[in-house]
C-alpha cells in the first residue's frame, strides 16, 4: 500500500506545530517504554501482566513469524480478534515489519469478510482459530530491520456499514498516533494511568484507548468481550483508571443495577463515544461515578477523535455537547448544518474508491462528516446525520429529538425513527422500537399521546410503529438505519 498524499504546505504545518512529528510510531513508543520503564506493566488481561519489557520481546519474535511467512513493508494482514493480548501483540508487530493492519469486526462472517479481504488486497488472516504459538518464531525479528516511517500506513479501517457498502479508510502513523498523542495529554492520561475500552479494537474508538496509552505508557487493561457483568466486575477487580465506553455500555449497566454492586472508585476518567448519549445518561452516569470526570467524545474512521469535552469541562458540557476540537482540528457547520472537518487528524482519501472521494470532501478541502450539528459556545452538539432527516410534504424534521422521547418512556428500551415512502406526502415518519423486559408494547396511539404531552409538533409524530425483539447493530452499538429502512 502506497503513502497517503497529503498537501506539502500542511504536511509543513502540521510537522512545525507539533501536530505532526517523526518519532509517532508504535514501533518508536514500543522501544522507548520497554527501554525506559522495562518492568512496569504493559498490558493486564484475565492471563496476567506483561511487562513493557516481555511486550518488546515478545512483538520481535511475532515480527520475525509473520515476516518468514513473507509479511513485508506495505503489505496488509487482516485480523478478527477479540481484545485480548494477541490483538495487542499483532497490531505491535505488523506495525514492525512496517505492514498495514486491516481489522474486521467480530461479527463479520461471509460476504462481509470476503468483501473486506479482496478490496483490501490482505496477504494474511489472521482469527482466533489461528494460535499465535504457531506465528511466533523462536529468534525475535533483526535489529537492523528497517524501522516504519511515520509517513507510512499502518492501519486500513472499513466502515461500520451504516450506510452502504464499507469503505477502506487508510491512515499513516502521524495522523492517529499524533491525534492519540495529543488525546492522551487533554484527557489527562499519564504513564500511572490504566485504561480499559469494551469497545471493540476492530473499530478506531478502541484504537485510540489503546494509542492513547501508549503514547504516554500507560498500562492497558484488556476486556475480550462486552457483557455488563464482567465489565463492572473488570473494573472492581483490575482497577482501571480510565474507561473508554458507549451509551449502550452505560445503558446497559445502568439497567442491571451494576454501578450500585460494584465498586467503580478507581475511576478518574470515562469518555463516552460512539453514538450520541442522552444528557440524562450522561448525568446519571457522573451521579454514579462521583470521583470521575465524565466527557464526551465524537469522531469518525476518517478522522479519529475530532470534538471531546475535557475533563475540567464538567458534566453539563458531555451531557449536551460533543465537545470541542482537538488539538490542530478546525470544524465548521456548513449552511445545511453538517460539520465539517479539516487538520492532521484528517485522512487523505478512501483505498481506490475515487467514486467515495470525489462525495466526501468539499472543494476546498473539508470532510463532509454526513453529521448533523450546531454550535454551543465553544462547544458542538451533534443533532442527527443528514440521511436521517425525514422530509414530510416538503417540512424537514430531525428525528432525533423524538427518539430521545420515546427512549424515555417507561416500557421503550431503544427507538430508532427512519424514513418510510409515501404517495402523497414524499415521506413519513416509522417509528421502531424494542421493549424493556416485562414491558407491554405500545400503540401507536399510546406513544403519540405520550410525545405530545412532552410538547413535540404533531408534524413530528410517528405515523407507523414496527415493533422488534432487537435492533440491528454495528459492532460500536450504533443502530443500523439502512437495515431499518430496508
Amino acid at each position: 500500500m502506497d503513502r497517503p498524499h497529503y498537501r506539502s504546505e500542511d504536511e509543513r504545518e502540521y510537522l512545525a506545530r507539533g501536530w505532526w512529528r517523526d518519532e509517532d510510531t508504535l514501533w518508536h513508543w514500543l522501544r522507548g517504554h520497554a527501554a525506559s520503564r522495562p518492568d512496569a506493566a504493559a498490558v493486564h488481561s484475565a492471563a496476567g501482566v506483561l511487562t513493557w519489557r516481555a511486550l518488546h520481546d515478545r512483538v520481535l519474535r511475532v515480527a520475525e513469524g509473520l515476516r518468514r511467512r513473507g509479511i513485508a513493508t506495505g503489505d496488509v494482514v487482516a485480523l478478527q480478534l477479540p481484545n485480548t493480548p494477541e490483538f495487542v501483540i499483532l497490531h505491535l508487530a505488523i506495525a514492525r515489519l512496517g505492514a498495514v493492519m486491516c481489522t474486521v469486526h467480530m461479527p463479520y462472517r461471509g460476504a462481509e469478510i470476503e468483501a473486506i479481504l479482496a478490496h483490501s488486497g490482505a496477504k494474511l488472516f489472521v482469527t482466533a482459530a489461528y494460535p499465535l504459538a504457531e506465528l511466533e518464531a523462536a529468534e525475535p525479528l533483526a535489529a537492523d530491520y528497517p524501522a516504519p516511517d511515520s509517513r507510512d500506513p499502518f492501519l486500513l479501517l472499513y466502515t461500520s456499514g451504516t450506510t452502504a457498502s464499507p469503505k477502506g479508510v487508510p491512515h499513516p502513523y502521524r495522523t492517529m498516533l499524533g491525534n492519540s498523542r495529543m488525546g492522551a495529554q487533554e484527557h489527562r492520561l499519564d504513564q500511572d494511568s490504566r485504561v480499559l475500552c469494551p469497545a471493540p479494537f476492530s473499530h478506531l474508538y478502541g484504537l485510540y484507548s489503546l494509542h492513547c496509552a501508549w503514547s504516554v505508557g500507560a498500562c492497558t487493561v484488556l476486556l475480550p468481550a462486552f457483557k455488563p457483568d464482567d465489565l463492572a466486575a473488570a473494573v472492581e477487580k483490575l482497577k482501571p483508571t480510565a474507561l473508554w465506553s458507549g451509551p449502550a455500555h452505560v445503558a446497559a449497566c445502568r439497567n442491571a443495577g451494576l454501578f450500585d454492586k460494584h465498586d467503580w472508585s478507581s475511576l478518574k476518567l470515562a469518555i463516552v463515544s460512539g453514538s450520541m448519549a442522552p444528557p440524562a445518561l450522561v448525568r446519571y452516569f457522573a451521579e454514579k461515578l462521583p470521583g470521575c470526570a465524565i466527557t464526551q467524545l465524537w469522531g469518525m474512521t476518517e478522522l479519529q477523535a475530532a470534538l471531546y469535552t475535557r475533563p475540567e469541562d464538567g458534566t453539563e458540557a458531555a451531557a449536551t455537547s460533543a465537545g470541542r476540537a482537538s488539538p490542530g482540528t478546525q470544524v465548521r457547520v456548513s449552511a445545511e448544518g453538517e460539520l465539517q472537518v479539516r487538520g492532521p487528524l484528517t485522512f487523505s482519501g478512501y483505498y481506490n474508491n475515487p467514486e467515495a472521494n470525489a462525495a466526501a470532501f468539499t472543494d476546498d478541502g473539508w470532510f463532509r462528516s454526513g453529521d448533523l450539528a450546531e454550535p454551543r459556545g465553544k462547544y458542538f452538539a451533534i443533532t442527527g446525520r443528514i440521511m436521517d432527516v425525514i422530509n414530510r410534504g416538503g417540512v424537514k424534521f430531525n428525528p432525533a429529538d423524538v427518539e430521545a422521547l420515546l427512549e424515555s418512556h417507561p416500557a421503550v428500551l431503544q427507538a430508532a425513527i427512519v424514513p418510510m415512502p409515501d404517495a402523497v406526502l414524499g415521506e413519513k415518519a416509522c417509528a421502531f422500537i424494542t421493549l424493556k423486559p416485562a414491558a407491554r408494547a405500545p400503540t401507536l396511539e399510546e406513544l403519540a399521546r405520550y410525545l405530545l404531552s412532552k410538547d413535540i409538533a404533531k408534524n413530528k409524530l410517528p405515523e407507523r410503529l414496527v415493533v422488534i425483539p432487537e435492533m440491528p447493530l454495528t459492532p460500536t452499538r450504533k443502530i443500523i438505519k439502512g437495515r431499518l429502512r430496508a
